[in-house]
């Protein structure tokens, strides 16, 4: 393994070719001293990226491209984590311009960011689910080094980012498929500081609508999502979506870029205060309606709408295109998204709706 050394313009950045999976997770560090990750270690005020080894097993192998960006002074560990689902490419893009811009010698603490969790899909051009195993990578969490490669990724992922992260942001960004508002998830664990602190997270990063998730189980097997993950390990986490239907329009883009500075002024990690944020609709019960059929889907509504109970989400057709039945809500509530492309198979989404309610 040849030693990272800079390979660009800016001085504080470097590169390595690869980060030993298998390796022991990364080691903390204080003002003065070095973040490392197995080989890749970032020195204080350094900028360097590499990847994250996932070995092959049961089927092919891959890699995970991440940047480490360690401040000159001591702060908190942010873990953000862009590509989940390979087809949401504005927080991907979002990244990027981050780790263009971030001054190391500005920072305190260290960020972590993990530009693809999942290259396969990300290079397969796959919505929701792996085109090696058929696995969706947001429901595999802790993952398993001996599983298929969706759950190797989540393994190393949460022994090498989330483990030593100190606050966690899953970025995703409509899928492929998915007409989406642009939004954020809160999960209520019933920890007030835990809750506080990821409320915190939620509020600064500065979209105008959250939906909170009450349903939070102490059980580590049901933390299958990479927000509940962090949450299980006493990580404040939200996961944000900033996207549509796969575009890399430009606002949504700067929208992720935005909530990315206004997280690291909100921790103190650069000056500043965040951006003020318009008033926040807040949202629960976000109930996701499914499909009973492999059919057409041709949606009624618009991302963002109010819709009163029983009204017209969409209509099922079959591949001739005839009427199969009406697609309607489950109650009154905001369509965070509805599926924007026709095909739909058996049992996948075709709109998510959410119920307004208060401020936690």
């Amino acid at each position: 393994m040849r030693d990272a050394r800079p390979v660009s313009r800016y001085p504080w950045i470097a590169t390595t070719a690869l980060i030993g999976g298998l390796l022991a997770g990364p080691v903390a560090a204080d003002e003065t001293s070095a973040f490392a990750f197995g080989p890749l270690v970032a020195a204080p005020g350094e900028l360097v990226s590499g990847y994250l080894e996932v070995p092959a097993g049961s089927d092919e192998g891959t890699r995970i491209p991440i940047s480490v960006i360690r401040g000159r002074r001591d702060g908190p560990v942010l873990a953000l984590i862009a590509g989940t689902h390979g087809y949401e490419y504005p927080p991907i893009l979002a990244l990027q311009r981050v780790r263009g811009d971030i001054d190391p010698e500005q920072l305190s603490g260290t960020l972590i960011l993990v530009h693809i969790a999942n290259l396969p899909s990300f290079l397969g051009r796959t919505i929701y689910y792996s085109p090696i195993d058929g696995e969706n990578l947001n429901r595999v969490y802790p993952g398993d080094p001996e599983g298929t490669v969706s759950h190797r990724i989540a393994d190393v992922l949460y022994r090498q980012i989330i483990e030593p992260a100190d606050y966690v942001v899953d970025m995703h960004g409509g899928d492929g498929n998915e007409a989406l508002r642009p939004y954020l998830y809160m999960t209520v664990t019933g920890n007030p500081d835990l809750d506080q602190r990821s409320r915190g997270l939620g509020l600064a990063f500065g979209l105008d609508t959250i939906v909170v998730q009450g349903e939070w189980s102490d059980e580590p097997e049901d933390h299958i999502y990479t927000e509940w993950a962090a949450l299980g390990r006493g990580k404040p986490a939200i996961t944000t979506e900033t996207g549509s239907m796969g575009s890399t329009d430009e606002t949504l883009v700067s929208l992720a870029e935005r909530g990315v500075w206004n997280l690291l002024r909100h921790l103190d990690m650069i000056e500043g205060e965040p951006e003020s944020t318009p008033a926040v609709v807040w949202l629960e019960e976000g109930q996701v309606v499914r499909s009973p059929v492999a059919a057409m889907f041709q949606p009624a509504v618009q991302p963002g709408y109010f819709i009163e109970q029983g009204g017209l989400l969409g209509t099922l057709v079959d591949f001739f295109g005839d009427p199969l039945q009406p697609i309607t809500a489950p109650f009154a509530g905001v369509v965070n998204y509805v599926i924007g492309t026709p095909p739909v198979d058996e049992g996948e989404p075709l709109a998510m709706v959410s119920r307004v309610r208060a401020a936690p």
